[in-house]
């Protein structure tokens, strides 16, 4: 579908097409994921079922930037999940923490499943982790789920028995600099692996191309604005997500915009000093109706105050009544879809959003780092041996 009624032959002239195309293509590159989970159920049950039986199970979900986010997204789900299970923990923990504090981060006794998110599986952490995870727990299984058939974590991993690898179709194998399909193609197929609830992905699909085409105006509306600051905000799940959608804008606008990420009470605790007349605040609301009316807490109280413009993105009833407000973002979904439904969608809002800030400001998305401080596959990372430190008896 042509995103946003942009023009393809312009995209390609300013530098986009790839991340627009990219963004657009999400809804039917979660159907042939999900396609490609049905007919691997078989082996990740035969490979996941003897492991979430192990009694104190510790199942670490990792990934670095965009693919830790990931794990932030899913661990709360999980969670919810399995937490009625007891001694079975479920934690994320970026590649990042892992290769620089092994020890801390990894416990030799407990029996663990690491679960790595990588989009090329080139990234020195994401090579290191699995090592180090290897290397210091007795007992450590994998579920690598990466898009690029070529990447070293693929072709390390593959075939070794104590991993599974879910090498995801190569359309979520993104050529643009930023994460879009790959990150909500691993989401996905993470949640579909562990067999956690979403909406069907059907309609999955069908409200990220109702949100893409229905909000189309008000993205460029809010583009047009030129808001300085742009905070994104949610709970549990959804705060993984916004952590997502803040580091898209910001990468996307190569820093130029200012870009930040918290969960709805915490942001009252000091980073509310961030708002000012040109900042934009995006609330994500959770369905947990429990959790919600913190969400709905906030947005009142931003909206009473005035001080900044304050979106929200979720399902109906947006803003706790019935009238719609005109700063609410409806996603197409039932009430009761899960968080974890919710992400996929509202981020195709928050892609869109820095694609259109992104050309508004004359950076070339698909390669938005001028300067080349930041890239594709991340560079300059030196992996350090690793000397045991025991502690005195």
């Amino acid at each position: 579908m042509t995103l946003l009624h942009l023009d393809p032959t312009d995209l390609d002239h300013r530098g986009a097409a790839h991340t627009a195309r990219e963004i657009a293509h999400q809804p039917a590159v979660w159907q042939t994921v999900y396609a490609q989970l049905q007919a691997e159920r078989p082996a990740l049950d035969a490979f996941l079922g003897p492991l979430l039986a192990l009694p104190q199970l510790r199942i670490v979900l990792t990934g670095a930037g965009s693919s830790a986010f990931i794990g932030q997204c899913i661990a709360p789900a999980l969670l919810r999940q399995l937490g009625a299970r007891a001694g079975i923990r479920i934690e994320a923990v970026a590649t990042t923490d892992i290769v620089s504090s092994p020890e801390q981060c990894l416990q030799p006794e407990v029996p663990t499943l690491l679960v790595s998110f990588a989009r090329s599986g080139n990234s020195p952490e994401s090579l290191a982790a699995v090592e180090l995870a290897d290397r210091f727990v007795k007992t450590c299984h994998h579920l690598v789920i990466t898009c690029a058939a070529d990447g070293t974590l693929n072709r390390r991993m593959a075939g070794q028995a104590n991993a599974r690898v879910l090498l995801l179709p190569d359309e979520t194998n993104d050529r643009a600099f930023a994460m879009t399909s790959s990150f909500s193609g691993m989401l996905l197929a993470a949640a579909w692996a562990l067999g956690l609830p979403l909406a069907p992905v059907t309609a999955l699909a069908e409200a990220a191309t109702v949100l893409a085409a229905s909000e189309a105006d008000r993205l460029y509306a809010l583009t047009d604005q030129a808001f300085e600051r742009i905070v994104y905000l949610g709970s549990n799940t959804l705060l993984g997500l916004a952590r997502e959608a803040a580091l898209k804008l910001l990468e996307l606008t190569d820093g130029k915009l200012v870009a930040m990420a918290d969960s709805t009470l915490g942001f009252r605790h000091g980073p509310k000093t961030i708002l000012n007349d040109s900042t934009l605040v995006v609330i994500i609301l959770s369905n947990d109706p429990y959790t919600r009316q913190y969400d709905l807490d906030l947005l009142h109280e931003l909206r009473r105050e005035g001080r900044a413009r304050v979106l929200a993105i979720g399902t109906m009833p947006l803003n706790g009544t019935q009238a719609p407000h005109a700063d609410d973002v409806r996603l197409a979904l039932p009430a009761g879809a899960p968080d974890l439904a919710l992400a996929p969608v509202a981020l195709v809002f928050a892609q869109c959003l820095a694609l259109l800030a992104s050309l508004r400001l004359g950076i070339t998305p698909d390669n938005p780092s001028a300067s080349g401080t930041v890239t594709r596959v991340v560079s300059g990372v030196t992996i350090h041996p690793v000397i045991e430190q025991h502690p005195q008896p």
